[in-house]
């Protein structure tokens, strides 16, 4: 094989190379931002939670204390 053959063998393989690169770059950016929103989705949802968790807690805290544990269904029958 001669010196020039093996030289345009590696330059081609050297652009697939860098091909693929940019490619592989693309996808790490697109990657990148959905993390991003999948992050910035995660966060709200862990804040709506939270404020979810403090109208029950507060909900609760209005209940009236009780030491009989029987329940009474509507119509006042056990």
């Amino acid at each position: 094989m001669s010196n020039q053959t093996q030289i345009d063998q590696i330059a081609e393989r050297v652009e697939r190379l860098l091909l693929r690169y940019e490619e592989l770059q693309r996808t790490n950016a697109l990657l990148n931002e959905q993390v991003s929103a999948l992050t910035h989705e995660r966060d709200s949802l862990k804040s709506r939670l939270s404020a979810a968790r403090a109208r029950v807690d507060a909900l609760l805290e209005r209940l009236p204390e009780s030491n009989d544990h029987s329940f009474k269904t509507p119509m006042g029958t056990d």
